[in-house]
């Protein structure tokens, strides 16, 4: 085969290649193409990049510096009439290589240069970006080409209700063996309260002062195991491929995005969550990519109560990302309080249902599985019953105090302190679709 091993910096670099069992030889000599077209970027007068970048792939080490090349107008580098993402490019040839797209690389929090930075130059040091896990077969919906069209239905998996229908429902009936009803993460030691809330989100703030906290719990679930998404599919059967376009999932830098709030006022930034675990505390450390810390934001119209439930929060909740699902895990010595429509959908609660979480137990919250399936449902019957969905990708939790018909509270913007849990990754692949769909048939109105 011929090469560029007569170059020794190239040949150095190229040793460090993590090879590919289905690689062929055509791009076995492209991958040295990219390898010698970035020896020539990064060579330059008392320039000490290829040394580093050398140093970084011996010693995979996160903490090495930058290894930085100009960005292109369109970001892109071209090697051999093929273009691609240059961070994409190299981490390929030397970590990942069956890495196929930007979405599954998110910049390390050690590098400022990262590629979603956009300066003016771009990091290429491989080991400045971590690997996202995208979640497991999630197959493409199936979206009409012709806008305003709808297909023929083709699940008999059942859309949500609608989570703002008058009143505060009431309490939700569970099951006299709990065993057969939950399946939860293996974070943890599983259990369940059947003290459970309903909540009208379409209520606004009722303010309620109680300065008593006595929250029981009242009945314990074990873990089991269920295969509650199999057979869920967004295929459809008997549909002309020519006549639809598939709208994929992509995996977004950010899985989710938190905001804080007590009462009806948010308070302080939206914190965007990148790495699968998230810590949100009470503490007064700062914040950092793994931990959104509540104790330093400030509230000048903070009340007693606020005040009181806040000192309460402690070690808080955390949260898991896990291959397209979404985990619950309450940390603190108080119980927390939890409302998913997807969670919610799956057990056949209705849409408002808040669920406790005691101590030291977890929650599964959502199932992009079974989003998917009701995605490629609600496309059959049009753009309404697909925007409908944005309800299930919003999540809300209280800290220490619960709301609903069991509880004083009966709204979420009557306890002293909640977070909204807004899903990226979802919300983005509804994005796609609805503009893929084009405008509703009947047009949007205030007045219903």
């Amino acid at each position: 085969m011929t090469s560029f091993f007569s170059n020794p910096v190239v040949k150095k670099l190229i040793t460090f290649k993590k090879t590919s069992p289905t690689a062929s030889e055509a791009e076995e000599k492209w991958t040295e193409k990219a390898v010698k077209g970035l020896t020539k970027k990064l060579k330059g007068k008392g320039s000490s990049s290829l040394e580093d970048l050398e140093k970084a792939l011996a010693s995979q080490d996160k903490h090495s510096p930058c290894v930085i090349i100009p960005r292109n107008l369109d970001g892109r580098l071209q090697v051999s009439q093929r273009k691609g993402l240059p961070h994409v490019i190299y981490c390929r040839i030397w970590r990942w290589p069956d890495l196929t797209n930007h979405h599954q690389l998110r910049s390390a929090d050690t590098c400022s240069n990262g590629f979603n930075a956009k300066k003016d130059v771009i990091c290429v040091n491989p080991y400045h970006y971590d690997r996202i896990i995208a979640p497991a077969d999630v197959p493409p919906v199936l979206v009409p080409r012709n806008h305003g069209e709808t297909l023929p239905p083709h699940s008999d998996v059942p859309l949500p209700d609608d989570l703002s229908a008058s009143g505060v429902p009431a309490n939700a009936d569970l099951p006299m063996d709990l065993n057969e009803l939950f399946s939860f993460s293996e974070v943890g030691s599983p259990t369940f309260s059947d003290d459970n809330e309903m909540l009208d989100t379409s209520d606004e703030l009722t303010v309620d002062v109680e300065s008593s906290f006595s929250d029981d719990i009242n009945s314990v679930a074990s873990p089991v195991s269920n295969g509650d998404t199999n057979g869920h599919t967004t295929m459809t059967p008997n549909i002309d491929l020519a006549d639809v376009e598939p709208v994929s999932y992509a995996e977004p830098a950010f899985w989710c995005s938190v905001s804080y709030y007590e009462l009806s006022s948010r308070v302080g930034e939206t914190f965007h969550a990148s790495q699968p675990s998230l810590t949100i505390d009470g503490f007064t450390d700062p914040s950092n990519s793994e931990r959104f810390c509540l104790g330093l934001l400030s509230n000048i119209n903070r009340n007693p109560v606020v005040e009181n439930t806040r000192r309460h929060i402690g070690k808080g909740l955390r949260l898991y990302y896990i291959g397209g699902d979404v985990y619950a895990e309450c940390l603190s010595a108080s119980a927390a309080f939890v409302q998913s429509p997807n969670c919610n959908q799956r057990y056949g609660w209705q849409p408002a249902t808040v669920c406790k979480i005691p101590p030291g137990c977890n929650l599964k919250i959502f199932n992009n599985q079974e989003f998917a399936a009701m995605l490629a449902q609600s496309v059959t019957q049009g753009f309404e019953a697909v925007y409908q969905l944005t309800k299930m990708c919003t999540i809300r939790m209280s800290f220490v105090k619960g709301w609903g018909t069991d509880y004083r509270r009966q709204t979420v913007t009557s306890t002293p302190c909640w977070i909204e849990i807004y899903l990226n990754g979802p919300l983005q692949w509804l994005d796609k679709v609805l503009t893929q769909m084009g405008s509703p048939r009947v047009p949007c109105s205030s007045i219903s």
